[in-house]
């Protein structure tokens, strides 16, 4: 037995640490993301997230299978949290996972395959939808800096997938010359 866990947790050391590493540095701005969200000082989204890992590390899971917060729980808790404070938020996330745990026992995962595609999709959008309805606060009465970030992350997400799938050199390219071009100006 000894043998058999040790060939689970340790035959691919190297490809755990750079998996857990690139989860952990996407659960971080998500978790405080969703901390925001939710009406919660973004450290108890940082220590839950933290406690997520760890316990699913030691406990299970499967390869593949990252344990984090979801924008649905997020959005969920922010009615809970403003009407009856914290200490429920705790007590909601215990019943969440006693009813996890009953659903994986009875096998519920498979009553999946009944919910179609489409219907999937609409939750999804909506619950995008729902978010950046619940940021919308965030960008009022604020300087023109967040503006300007916002503009520019939003650039990268939409505008970058077309100019890396055109011509990957130049791209490149382009950006390092930018980059020391702003760097020579700006840098004091």
């Amino acid at each position: 037995m000894l043998l058999k866990l040790k060939e689970e947790w340790f035959s691919n050391i190297r490809g755990d640490l750079l998996a857990g590493l690139v989860v952990a540095l996407a659960l971080i701005p998500e978790a405080i993301a969703f901390s925001i969200i939710a009406g919660v000082d973004p450290k108890v989204g940082l220590y839950a997230s933290f406690s997520i890992s760890v316990i699913i590390a030691i406990v299970g899971g499967r390869p593949g299978m990252i344990s984090a917060a979801t924008g649905a729980m997020a959005l969920l808790m922010v009615t809970l949290v403003k009407e009856h404070g914290l200490e429920y938020l705790l007590a909601a996330t215990l019943l969440t996972g006693v009813i996890q745990i009953l659903a994986g026992t009875l096998k519920l995962g498979s009553l999946m395959r009944f919910v179609s595609r489409s219907v999937v999709t609409g939750f999804v959008n909506a619950l995008a939808i729902l978010i950046f309805i619940a940021q919308l606060p965030e960008l009022t009465h604020v300087t023109w800096h967040v503006y300007a970030m916002t503009a520019a992350g939003l650039g990268i997400i939409y505008l970058f997938p077309y100019l890396l799938y055109r011509e990957k050199h130049s791209v490149a390219f382009g950006l390092d010359c930018g980059s020391d071009i702003g760097g020579y100006f700006l840098w004091p």
